[in-house]
């Protein structure tokens, strides 16, 4: 744990992502209590109002209050992200490590029907099913999104799983009669940690971005509020074209700093997790340091001269 918060770029991530898990679990509360506003609520007498005290992030193209809405929707955003994370992640261990252990023809058949599933336009697909699907919940959408998104993960664990196999203390146990199920579980998933928690985070980012790019498109729910649905009223309110930036850009900022935390935890875990990265920047930054003092220096002796 020292390791990982004295690495600036995981403690910053983790920092960030903290705060909006906060919103999203304690946002309702604040919102009903501490603001007191109705996020649906329509001020007749603030119509697309820029910024002010009654509405600190002003109000939308029908005179909701865009503060209460961008808390609120961090909620439905984060509950698809993370649940769309778990269930692509868990597929992909399981698949993974399933066909990476076993080898053979089970490693065979599961790698083709992974081959074919990547080359399936998942975007396209998940389109398609939001457009057939009439008033499609966030969970279904969650759901929808981490079963399209496990076969990348999947292959990546295969790779990780097919070193880990033939490791000597996975021969070990196979020589005392361990069970495959055991083995893998307890031997073989600890030891990809680094990886499943990277392919996790993305499973998470990929997700939100998911969402919010259906709900752009119109193809989001409509009986809760996301992120994603903001950004698709402003479009569809005319906000963007108008420049009431208000409206569109907070929703927009808090989905690329979610990108942002989530990448530097993954720079961070990077850093901790392979030595060899770790001391190639290492190396850098005492380079670069060498050189900043070496510029003053000039500088310096310039100046006095």
């Amino acid at each position: 744990m020292r390791r990982l918060l004295s690495n600036r770029k995981f403690t910053v991530g983790m920092i960030i992502s903290i705060f909006f898990l906060v919103v999203a679990l304690l946002g309702p509360w604040f919102v009903a209590n501490i603001l007191q506003v109705n996020p649906r609520g329509i001020d007749y007498d603030a119509i697309s109002a820029p910024p002010s005290a009654a509405h600190p992030l002003g109000t939308n193209h029908v005179g909701q209050d865009v503060l209460a809405q961008l808390i609120i929707g961090a909620r439905g955003s984060v509950t698809v992200g993370l649940l769309s994370g778990i269930i692509a992640t868990v597929i992909a261990v399981l698949v993974g490590t399933t066909a990476g252990y076993l080898g053979g023809v089970p490693d065979r058949l599961i790698n083709a029907v992974v081959n074919v599933l990547m080359t399936l336009p998942g975007f396209a697909l998940l389109f398609i099913i939001a457009g057939y699907v009439q008033e499609a919940g966030i969970l279904l959408i969650a759901v929808v999104i981490g079963l399209l998104e496990w076969p990348g993960g999947a292959r990546t664990i295969r790779a990780q799983t097919l070193s880990l196999r033939n490791r000597d203390f996975t021969s070990a146990l196979r020589t005392v009669g361990e069970s495959t199920p055991r083995i893998i579980a307890v031997e073989v998933v600890p030891h990809l940690g680094g990886v499943i928690s990277s392919m996790f985070l993305k499973a998470v980012v990929a997700g939100i971005f998911m969402e919010a790019s259906l709900a752009f498109l119109g193809l989001g729910s409509t009986s809760e509020i996301t992120w994603g649905t903001m950004v698709s009223q402003a479009q569809t309110g005319g906000s963007i074209l108008r420049g009431h930036w208000w409206f569109f850009l907070p929703p927009g900022l808090a989905i690329a700093l979610i990108g942002f935390a989530t990448a530097m935890i993954n720079f961070g875990l990077d850093e901790i997790t392979n030595p060899q990265l770790n001391a190639r920047l290492n190396a850098r930054t005492r380079q670069f340091n060498r050189e900043q003092r070496r510029r003053r220096a000039l500088a310096d002796s310039g100046g006095s001269a």
